[in-house]
């Protein structure tokens, strides 16, 4: 399920910074670079500006966002570090380094960044947003509730912290409460194809098959190599006893997957089936 931070690019330079006009003109020219997504040509913009002006907190922390952009976590925790050397208060450097460790399933860094973001800023929605996802890996549900329950009082239309919380409360066998927040999601963000899928794993533990064939249905539509999708609805299919669309969904669940386990329990499926 998502996370969340600050991923605006940080246009601005600290006040306390003098940067030269070229330098400028290299920061500006990487902001501008990645808002259009094109991220190594933005990463060799804040790369020359900091060059010549080393202590530029701000272009660290847009090319450690580049960096995560990419995919290079390390390099994107080794840029957002520099900026908080620079600037030991910098929340969004600490929110984004946290974003991070929570993509490397370095969880307890995770969490001490996100504690000390709030410590600076107790109202931002990312730094719970993030640290509940990091709760959700470890397994302590009620803090997850906790931290998105403060996520979505500060903010009431907070995507993220409804799933995450629907993600705990399933795990917690609070199933309507878990399909009441997948449906607040989705009604806040139609086209994500997880909280379906998320949404449909709900409705098969209740036995209720057909809405979970139609929610797995959805986020297939709208994301058609969504293998959760097809190997939940595949089990709702086999709970109703068709056979044949069953075994047609593990075979598909087969393909879209590098998941040993998967592979091997879908496999298994489709045997049983095939009596």
């Amino acid at each position: 399920m998502p996370l969340c931070a600050a991923l605006l690019l940080a246009g601005c330079p600290q006040v306390q910074l003098h940067p030269t006009e070229s330098e400028k003109e290299h920061f500006d020219s990487g902001i501008a670079l990645g808002e259009q997504g094109r991220f190594d040509e933005a990463i060799t913009e804040f790369s020359k500006a900091l060059e010549t002006y080393p202590n530029w907190d701000t272009a660290y922390y847009n090319r450690g966002f580049c960096y995560y952009n990419k995919g290079e976590y390390d390099l994107a925790i080794a840029d957002y570090s520099k900026a908080i050397k620079l600037k030991p208060d910098y929340v969004d450097a600490y929110v984004n380094r946290a974003l991070t460790y929570d993509e490397t399933a370095q969880w307890d860094l995770a969490i001490a960044d996100c504690n000390k973001a709030i410590d600076l800023d107790p109202n931002c929605v990312e730094a719970y947003v993030n640290r509940a996802w990091a709760y959700n890996a470890e397994g302590q549900w009620d803090l997850v509730v906790t931290d998105c329950n403060k996520a979505i009082d500060l903010d009431p239309n907070c995507v993220e912290a409804y799933f995450n919380r629907g993600v705990a409360h399933f795990n917690i066998g609070q199933y309507d409460l878990a399909i009441a927040d997948y449906s607040k999601g989705i009604k806040l963000k139609p086209d994500d194809a997880d909280a379906y899928s998320n949404r449909a794993q709900v409705y098969l533990s209740k036995g209720q098959y057909d809405l979970a064939i139609a929610d797995c249905s959805k986020a297939i539509e709208l994301d058609p190599n969504n293998a959760v999708a097809y190997g939940n609805r595949a089990l709702a299919y086999k709970a109703q006893g068709k056979k044949a669309e069953a075994i047609a969904d593990f075979e598909k669940l087969i393909t879209l997957t590098d998941n040993p386990d998967w592979i091997e329990d879908a496999r298994q499926q489709i045997e049983q089936l095939s009596k």
